[in-house]
């Protein structure tokens, strides 16, 4: 048994992540992150000397991905489930991260007692998109609570970027678009002012199903809208942009 494998437990396998050499541990019957993860860490920027908290970490998939492509100074994943938590915080052994990533278990809608205020530059997140019966809700809770409105809603998540961004900090995440119009809506209740956006396709003539947003503590009122972001070329193969997010 190699050393890697006594980091696992029953069900459990090690992914690639082609950046640094980073892997992670995840659950094939639990929920494993998805593209929508990848592209919000090529679309997040934590600079030198900053610190960035990920709401509702999963398994560490956002933090593990920016500890690699950025030149943040720390990363904190916050996440409710103790088994993705645990998973993330092997995770973090597995990479010899756990100088530079704390995995903490708590709910998003307490996270504004569980760290100081305006204590992160930068914060992320993935949260659940659908609300009330949108889509087909799994039986397994912690699914269902990854892609459903179970345990948090979106003003959850943004309430909380909210207090614990510094003035001028920055709020980046991934949603559907369907849901637009709320999510500035309520961005801008909590003075978190949009100033990013990119919608993402899966072709080039479809409709977007996911978009990127920055957001900005207190920042002036303009927002720039980039170029779209095209997934794939034709069925399989994907576009330059997605390959080079995904560290191909």
């Amino acid at each position: 048994m190699t050393e890697h494998a006594l980091l696992l437990k029953e069900g459990e396998r090690i992914d690639e992540l082609h950046r640094n050499g980073y892997r992670i541990i995840q659950n094939e019957k639990l929920f494993c992150f998805g593209m929508d993860a990848v592209l919000l860490s090529g679309f997040a920027n934590v600079k030198e000397d900053e610190c960035a908290l990920d709401l509702g970490t999963g398994t560490g998939i956002i933090p593990i991905l920016l500890a690699a492509k950025t030149k943040g100074k720390h990363f904190t994943g916050l996440e409710i489930s103790e088994t993705s938590a645990d998973m993330a915080r092997r995770s973090a052994e597995l990479n010899d991260l756990s100088q530079r990533l704390d995995i903490v278990r708590g709910d998003i809608k307490e996270a504004g007692e569980m760290f100081a205020p305006a204590s992160f530059d930068v914060v992320t997140s993935n949260p659940p998109y659908m609300i009330g019966q949108h889509g087909l809700v799994n039986p397994d809770i912690e699914k269902a609570a990854a892609r459903h409105e179970i345990l948090c809603t979106f003003e959850d998540v943004v309430r909380a970027a909210a207090k614990l961004l510094r003035p001028g900090g920055r709020f980046y995440l991934v949603h559907r678009p369907f849901r637009l119009a709320e999510l500035i809506t309520v961005l801008s209740a909590y003075h978190l002012e949009p100033k990013r956006m990119r919608l993402v396709y899966p072709y080039v003539d479809r409709e977007p199903n996911m978009v990127l947003i920055e957001a900005v503590r207190g920042g002036r009122p303009r927002m720039t809208v980039e170029k779209p972001l095209i997934v794939y070329e034709r069925p399989g193969v994907y576009t330059n942009e997605i390959t080079d997010i995904y560290g191909y």
